[in-house]
């Protein structure tokens, strides 16, 4: 496990497992909302940010968290393992309230998150199950390379036995 990339719904603790498994592994971990804005909210163009994906991806190691499901391509033909933080939509919301109500609004911070709450994020959330959920599967399907690891981690309590069961049997 040298390439990893991290996704999931908004709240799932994507930044909270990349961070844990970049510790682990010795690897450096972006949080592509970190790519994406800078300190004003002003997004980086779309070809811009899919170049700076390829160059992270060149790296012999990384863990990169983020969804962006228009670069996903990109991480996905390049890692050896996708985590997908595949949790219920109440444990995204909760998990975008609890970010907001322990980091405050409009925050960027080093530790990756990237807090910006908003009607348009909840709407996100609350959908995501249902609308960018398939498309992310099915783009893990079809984009992975067969070598890759998928794991698939469905509660928070199933994230953190698996992080220290990597802990324990790196």
């Amino acid at each position: 496990m040298k390439k990893v990339t991290v996704i999931g719904c908004g709240g799932s603790g994507k930044s909270y497992v990349a961070r844990e498994l970049g510790r682990l592994l010795d690897a450096p971990v972006t949080h592509l909302d970190a790519v994406y804005f800078d300190d004003e909210w002003n997004s980086l163009p779309m070809e811009k940010f899919e170049a700076a994906q390829r160059d992270l991806v060149a790296a012999p190691s990384w863990v990169i968290d983020g969804n962006y499901n228009s670069t996903l391509h990109v991480r996905l033909e390049a890692c050896d393992t996708v985590v997908l933080l595949d949790l219920p939509t109440r444990t995204c919301l909760r998990g975008i309230l609890f970010r907001q109500l322990r980091h405050g609004s409009g925050q960027h911070q080093a530790t990756g998150i990237y807090n910006r709450i908003h009607w348009g994020v909840i709407r996100y959330v609350l959908s995501y199950r249902r609308t960018m959920r398939p498309r992310v599967l099915r783009k893990i399907h079809d984009l992975t390379p067969d070598h890759a690891t998928l794991v698939t981690l469905t509660s928070r309590r199933q994230a953190r036995r698996w992080l220290t069961a990597l802990a324990a049997h790196p």
